[in-house]
């Protein structure tokens, strides 16, 4: 039942939540009269931290506030879980202390936990916490995660990428240890030992913030986990909830939109497969180069849709690509407002130029990933330990019909990184299965925020736990949208979602100070 203390349609609930979400899959497990997806690692955000920022359309964009920082390096060690002498790197962080109150006065310390990717990027995308600061007079910190951005072991890019032995220690508990390692060092070099640290995180930040959470409880009091899908893994899931989603966000603007996209796949391979079909192609989609198959042009229309419902805001924004307010409702617009005679490919052209060119500067489109590090350093997390199964269902999708192969998708592991995926090893460490009763018995103070409209949402936790791990999910919501900056624009159900955070927040740490009083007699 809703809790009738918070706003609707937050809703905030007594159990854990076992629908989930979907991931995608393995560049083999697709039937062979449907174009293959090598999109089979994790579809995050981070991979946009590296790309070059779009021109944006004039009169659209609310200015972003401006945030300052201090850039400085901290040396960690590549390997904590060893007492060997392993080599040091600079890991990269922000700082803030322009509204910190000090040491002396206990002040919060806001520690953002950073994803796969650059960390200015987050650090510019996530103006909560930079709006938080003065309001309870916090110190910011936006750490690098290792291998991503300037944090790169063995002193450059090309060596910590250069083979699986250089790779070898990109995992999330080596970064989780670095990020307990910076807190504990920084602390201690400011006298700040007795300052509590409120950890946050979205997407797969969010992830590293609640297990953060669980694994170091002694280094922070509290953690926002914004659209964490923690529960993506192994069989906790069903594995074609991701792709539902999305394919739910464009069904509720239009039934005829999800049809003519649902249509457009078998038209795709139709058209592919005739004399100069490939040509035709490269002209009906405006591409910079020949298409050489059809698959990249499939890899790209899937991945357009699938950042559609992950950024699908209430408002214009440029998380990802400069777009409209209710992007997926401006795709479907466009492709059901064709001329009548339009062809499904013509229509669905259309549509995905909402993503692909909202500024209308595009004269032609390259289909190939420019983002480099960020998507290499992902893909070798979901060949080792990050291993979400994902499938996409005949019926209720829009996208081709097919099932998670393990065997295949390791088959691709080992002819990319000469590894063996651990598929299992994410929750034997951090749990996963009977999340419930493992978060109520050894957890305590976390959020887990969620939009439904977000496709990882259903791999996260939907329902409260108990009294200090709460559940908030907005039916309008995408993927952490509540991290991003206010606007003035921001629905009702937003600005009361981030006021119920910011007390839940308040709570924390009012009752760390008391302790705090009680056990030292202050």
């Amino acid at each position: 039942m809703p809790n009738p203390k918070l706003p609707l349609p937050i809703i905030v609930v007594v159990i854990i939540a076992v629908v989930i979400t979907s991931l995608p899959p393995s560049l083999a497990s697709q039937p062979s009269n449907a174009p293959s997806s090598s999109k089979w690692a994790p579809r995050f955000l981070g991979k946009f931290s590296t790309t070059t920022p779009k021109p944006r359309p004039p009169h659209r964009q609310q200015q972003q506030p401006k945030i300052r920082y201090e850039t400085r390096y901290f040396a960690q060690r590549l390997d904590h879980f060893s007492f060997t002498d392993t080599p040091k790197f600079q890991q990269r962080y922000l700082i803030n202390t322009e509204h910190w109150v000090g040491a002396q006065r206990l002040g919060p310390i806001f520690f953002y936990c950073g994803n796969e990717g650059g960390i200015e990027w987050f650090a510019e995308n996530t103006g909560f916490v930079w709006e938080l600061a003065p309001r309870f007079g916090a110190m910011v910190l936006f750490p690098e995660h290792r291998y991503y951005g300037e944090s790169m072991p063995y002193g450059s890019e090309e060596e910590a990428y250069k083979n699986a032995s250089t790779l070898s220690f990109l995992t999330a508990g080596q970064t989780l240890a670095d990020f307990a390692v910076l807190i504990t060092e920084l602390k201690r070099n400011l006298s700040a030992e007795g300052c509590p640290v409120v950890l946050f995180g979205g997407s797969y930040g969010g992830m590293l913030a609640a297990w953060m959470r669980l694994k170091y409880p002694h280094i922070a009091i509290g953690a926002l986990a914004s659209s964490a899908p923690i529960l993506q893994f192994e069989d906790i899931v069903p594995t074609e909830t991701f792709y539902n989603i999305v394919s739910n966000d464009f069904r509720r603007e239009s039934s005829s939109c999800f049809n003519t996209i649902k249509a457009s796949w078998d038209a795709l391979v139709t058209e592919g497969q005739k004399d100069n079909g490939l040509v035709q192609l490269t002209k009906t989609f405006r591409l910079c180069r020949e298409l050489k198959k059809i698959d990249d042009l499939s890899d790209w229309l899937d991945s357009a849709y699938s950042y559609l419902a992950m950024v699908n805001y209430p408002y214009p924004a440029e998380f990802v690509m400069p777009l409209p307010g209710h992007p997926i409702k401006e795709v479907c617009r466009k492709i059901d407002d064709c001329p009548d005679g339009t062809s499904t490919l013509e229509r669905v052209f259309e549509g995905v130029s909402i993503f692909y060119n909202y500024t209308g500067q595009a004269e032609c489109f390259e289909l190939e990933d420019t983002s480099d590090v960020g998507t290499d350093g992902w893909n070798w997390q979901a060949c080792t330990e990050m291993v979400m199964p994902m499938s996409s269902s005949r019926d209720a999708s829009m996208f081709p019909t097919y099932d998670f192969n393990l065997s295949s998708f390791e088959d691709e592991c080992l002819k990319n990184y000469n590894v063996k995926p651990r598929p299992t090893w994410i929750t034997t460490e951090y749990g996963g299965h009977d999340i419930k009763a493992t978060l109520k018995a050894f957890g305590s103070n976390i959020i887990f925020s969620n939009g439904l409209l977000d496709p990882w949402s259903g791999g996260s936790v939907l329902q409260n736990v108990s009294e200090t791990i709460v559940a908030l999910v907005a039916e309008e919501g995408a993927h952490h949208l509540d991290l991003r900056f206010s606007t003035k624009d921001d629905p009702k159900w937003l600005i009361e979602q981030r006021e119920t955070e910011i007390k839940l927040i308040e709570g924390w740490i009012e009752k760390f100070y008391q302790e705090r009083k009680a056990d030292f007699g202050m």
